[in-house]
């Protein structure tokens, strides 16, 4: 083996893989916030002020991950302290929830929080309409109504069909996404913020089987 190939190979014995293009990729951050009130844990959530992107929906406090943001996890408790006005010491991260990846070039990384029963919402009016707290007890008895959006293949014009097997008879593949619905009173949750909500209510639900079945055993 010479010099460069001993090099190629020790640098790819050693390199850590990755999402591929990942550095071209959006990076958010947000935080699935519980709070106890009246003895009992609530989900923090946002309605979109008016004068900002999806106006109206309803969100859990996040953002972009800025520069200067030591973690992904640091910038999802700025996050949350930014727009709903609560002190970074009022609120801790319990640990890290899947994280994910649109077609939009956008990486999603949320964060299950707990924040102190003390702390007082101030919310930022620039960002947030309303808060919304939601007991922990009602959603996990709520089953989201489920839609699809299915997706195609649409090239831009001018592609070159003819550098590709059978041209513009290519076989392009397909797919769906499944968009979860929340209805609570009137509240629709749905979007990227469902499929969150749901991935939790689902982590909650192996927690409760596993303790369950460990008493069983007892």
């Amino acid at each position: 083996m010479n010099k460069i190939d001993e090099k190629i190979f020790q640098h790819f014995r050693r390199r850590s893989a990755e999402i591929m293009d990942h550095e071209t990729f959006h990076h958010f951050a947000l935080l699935v916030p519980l709070m106890k009130k009246n003895g009992e844990y609530h989900i923090v959530f946002e309605v979109r002020a008016q004068n900002i992107r999806q106006p109206g929906e309803i969100c859990f406090p996040g953002g972009k991950v800025d520069l200067d943001d030591d973690s992904h996890e640091a910038a999802a408790i700025r996050e949350f302290s930014e727009e709903l006005g609560v002190p970074v010491h009022k609120v801790a991260v319990m640990g890290k929830l899947d994280y994910m990846i649109t077609p939009f070039k956008l990486m999603l990384f949320p964060f299950l929080g707990i924040v102190d029963e003390d702390a007082v919402i101030k919310k930022n009016d620039a960002e947030v309409k309303e808060v919304l707290y939601i007991p922990l007890s009602k959603l996990r008895k709520m089953k989201p109504k489920e839609h699809f959006i299915y997706l195609r293949v649409e090239p831009e014009k001018g592609f070159p069909y003819h550098l590709i097997p059978n041209g513009e008879n290519y076989n392009w593949r397909t797919g769906s996404v499944t968009e979860l619905f929340y209805d609570y009173n009137g509240h629709v949750i749905w979007g990227l913020t469902a499929r969150i909500l749901a991935h939790v209510m689902e982590e909650i639900t192996k927690v409760e089987e596993k303790w369950t079945n460990e008493s069983k055993r007892k």
